[in-house]
C-alpha cells in the first residue's frame, strides 16, 4: 500500500513521466488530468495502473527523474557538477547548508537527497520568480520539508550559524564570501561555482582574503561509452565545460 504524501512518478508506455503525490481523493495530475487517488493508494510501488485506457508503472522517482522532470526559469548546474559538490563540501544525512542562488531548484534537489530528512538547507535567492519555480520543483522532493527558502541577498542577509557547508551559484560569490564564511562552523565548507576563469580568479583570491583553507578549484568532463555488440566505443557528444567548482575550508576562527 502506498501512503498519503508519498512522492510518486507514473510512467507510460513510451517513457513518459508524470509526477503525482499520493492521496486519497481526486488528484489532478499535469499532462494526464485527474486520477484516482484511491486507486492509486491502494496499490504497491511497481504494480500497473489504468488511466484513461493506458496503463502506467507506479515508482518512486529517483533524483534523476526528478532533474530531468523540472521546470527551468534559470540556467540549472547539471548533475556532473551537482553530484560533485556534496562529496567535496563532506555533506551527509544530517548536515545544515546554506545555499546563495537558488535559481530553478536543480542543485537544491541534490542537497536535499544529501541531507536527508534530518538535515536542513537553507536557500537564499534574490528574485521572487526564481524563488517561485524553485517552489514548485522542491515538491518533488521527499525532503521538501528539510528546505527553508529566503527572498534576500545573501551577500548582506542575516544568515544562520554554524553550518556544515555553504554553496554559492550567484555571479559575484566574492561579495558574498566574507558573510557566508563567518556563518561556518570550525572544519566546515564553503563552495563556489562560476562559468569563467576571471570570476574563479577573483573568488578563489576572496577565499583566500577570508582565510578559508585547503582551497581546491576544478572542473568536471563527462562522456558516455557506447557498448553494443559490434564494440565499444567513446561517444562522440561530450559534456565538456560548463563550470569551474572552488572549495575551501575554514580552519579557525
Amino acid at each position: 500500500m502506498i501512503h498519503e504524501g508519498a512522492k510518486l512518478l507514473l510512467i507510460d508506455h513510451g517513457g513518459r513521466r508524470y509526477p503525482v503525490t499520493a492521496a486519497k481523493r481526486m488528484i489532478e495530475v499535469a499532462g494526464l488530468g485527474v486520477i484516482n487517488g484511491n486507486a492509486l493508494c491502494s496499490s504497491s510501488l511497481g504494480d500497473s495502473l489504468q488511466i484513461g485506457g493506458r496503463d502506467f508503472l507506479i515508482l518512486r522517482p529517483s533524483i534523476k527523474d526528478a532533474l530531468g522532470m523540472i521546470e527551468r526559469r534559470a540556467q540549472i548546474i547539471i548533475p556532473k557538477d551537482s553530484f560533485m559538490i556534496p562529496l567535496h563540501l563532506d555533506i551527509g544525512p544530517g548536515s545544515r547548508v546554506i545555499e546563495g542562488g537558488v535559481g530553478s531548484g536543480a542543485l537544491t534537489l541534490v542537497l536535499l537527497k544529501a541531507v536527508g530528512p534530518t538535515g536542513k538547507v537553507y536557500s537564499y535567492e534574490s528574485r521572487q520568480d526564481y524563488a517561485d519555480v524553485a517552489r514548485r520543483n522542491i515538491a518533488l522532493s521527499e525532503n521538501e520539508p528539510s528546505w527553508e527558502l529566503k527572498v534576500g541577498d545573501i551577500c548582506t542577509a542575516k544568515l544562520e550559524s554554524d553550518v556544515d557547508a555553504v554553496v554559492l551559484d550567484i555571479p559575484n560569490p566574492w561579495d558574498a564570501m566574507e558573510n557566508v564564511s563567518k556563518s561556518l562552523r570550525i572544519g566546515g565548507y564553503a563552495c563556489c561555482y562560476v562559468p569563467n576563469v576571471n570570476q574563479l580568479e577573483t573568488a578563489v583570491k576572496k577565499m583566500r582574503e577570508v582565510g578559508l583553507a585547503e582551497i581546491v578549484s576544478l572542473e568536471t568532463l563527462q562522456r558516455e561509452m557506447v557498448v553494443h555488440e559490434g564494440g565499444v566505443r567513446p561517444s562522440f557528444d561530450m559534456l565538456g565545460h560548463t563550470g569551474y567548482l572552488s572549495f575551501g575550508r575554514r580552519m579557525s576562527r
